[in-house]
């Protein structure tokens, strides 16, 4: 089969990999469409040491089962496996299980002709769904865990809350395109990107904010905050507009530098939720939210042949595309 395989830092190379083969139990994917994640550019940074080349990246996927019980159906992959056995799992929580491991990170991802699964990480899905856009599942099962965590957190509806997601990237975009649909509209979105502010803007149809030239937004101003970046000057950013007895979510994982605000945190009861990926649950209500179409036009995704995904990484980390997704067809 085809495969793009990182190899090096700042290095991926399209070329001839073996055939999966499925484990005992397991099923063979045809992947259709397989997304570009910030985590993957991290690994193509040589910045996450997880992630040991050569190695086959790419978690974000749909395709079309080609063995065992479902053969023939189209589905989306649940990438993160787990034991199915711990507390954790018992209770719901599979995604912080002890044994948790998510396939392109230490087995063969999806930027690929195939993939192997548990037949348990195969999500149906309707078969006039549109390949690309599902495999938009993963990082909007990501959005909506973060929201449903504040959610918990909150003493207030999420429709009542005034709003900023730091970040227009993938999540941020789904993040902010879910609470549009929850009914928040007292919202912004700061993103440096001058396209990827207009296709918030356009797409979600709320404020955006350039943290570049914009004048900063206000201290203590904002009841939830939701950082989609993850970098040292993003949290800062985060700790310093957060209201007293507000939410911040902290999804991305851009770096581990600077310091965050502990006085802050502690004097005024700021609720810190680190969120690490999602549920079950919350990948099946992300895919029937996007082939019900609650999440509106997902034009904003570029599409590239798999062929040219070594371009598309180059293109990516120069800044020479401003698409929140990039999403690879074999």
């Amino acid at each position: 089969m085809k495969a793009l395989v990182y190899t090096a830092t700042n290095e991926t190379v399209y070329r001839d990999e073996p055939d999966p083969v499925p484990g005992e139990g397991d099923v063979l994917v045809k992947v259709a469409a397989s997304g570009i994640c910030g985590s993957d550019m991290h690994a193509y940074h040589g910045k996450d040491e997880r992630r040991v080349p050569p190695l086959i990246l790419g978690h974000e996927v749909a395709g079309t089962v080609m063995s065992g019980p479902r053969e023939g159906k189209p589905v989306v992959i649940n990438p993160l496996m787990t034991c199915g056995r711990c507390a954790f799992c018992d209770q719901g929580y599979s995604h912080l299980c002890a044994e948790r491991e998510l396939i392109g990170m230490r087995l063969a991802g999806a930027m690929a002709d195939y993939v192997t699964i548990t037949p348990r990480n195969v999500i149906e899905i309707p078969a006039d769904m549109d390949f690309v856009e599902a495999s938009l599942t993963e990082p909007a099962a990501t959005a909506l865990h973060a929201l449903n965590l504040a959610r918990m957190r909150s003493s207030r509806p999420l429709a009542e809350l005034n709003t900023l997601v730091i970040g227009g990237g993938a999540v941020g975009l789904l993040a902010a395109l879910l609470l549009n649909m929850y009914g928040c509209h007292d919202l912004i979105v700061a993103e440096t990107h001058g396209e990827r502010r207009r296709s918030v803007a356009k797409h979600v149809g709320c404020r955006v904010h350039d943290p570049l030239n914009d004048p900063a937004l206000a201290a203590d101003s904002f009841d939830l905050v939701i950082d989609a970046v993850g970098g040292g000057v993003t949290r800062k950013t985060a700790m310093a507009v957060v209201k007293p007895g507000g939410i911040f979510v902290h999804i991305g994982l851009m770096d581990s530098a600077g310091e965050l605000d502990i006085r802050k945190l502690t004097l005024f009861e700021i609720t810190l939720l680190g969120v690490y990926c999602y549920t079950p649950a919350d990948m099946r209500a992300a895919a029937h939210a996007i082939a019900t179409g609650v999440l509106g036009d997902l034009s904003w995704v570029e599409t590239r042949p798999l062929s040219e995904g070594a371009q598309a990484f180059r293109d990516l980390d120069e800044g020479r595309t401003q698409a929140a997704k990039i999403v690879l067809i074999p």
